[in-house]
């Protein structure tokens, strides 16, 4: 994945994502029957299928995950203490200089 500026919004480009295949993927998903029911309505009240249901709100929330909103990117683009602590970071990161804190 690669990292964009979009519309002043960061967010990772899964657009980019190298694809060997033309063809869609298929996976298996285990649901209970409550959940199972929560996507058949709003898949029902959407007229769409439930595959497709479940895909339209999986990449939702992926966009909504990846996405910075410009307003907290504003923010962060104007905090000059902050990033000249990300500069100095980043340079030790590439030195492999510090240590990882969990």
């Amino acid at each position: 994945m690669e990292l964009t500026q979009t519309n002043k919004s960061t967010r990772m480009n899964t657009k980019l994502i190298n694809r060997n295949s033309f063809m869609p993927k298929t996976i298996t998903l285990r649901l209970s029957d409550e959940d199972y029911q929560r996507f058949l309505s709003f898949a029902q009240a959407d007229n769409r299928p439930i595959a497709n249901a479940i895909e339209t709100l999986a990449l939702r929330q992926l966009d909504e995950v990846l996405f910075v909103d410009p307003f907290e990117m504003e923010e962060i683009m104007s905090d000059e203490d902050l990033l000249k602590r990300l500069g100095v970071g980043h340079e030790q990161a590439l030195k492999m200089k510090g240590r990882f804190v969990e």
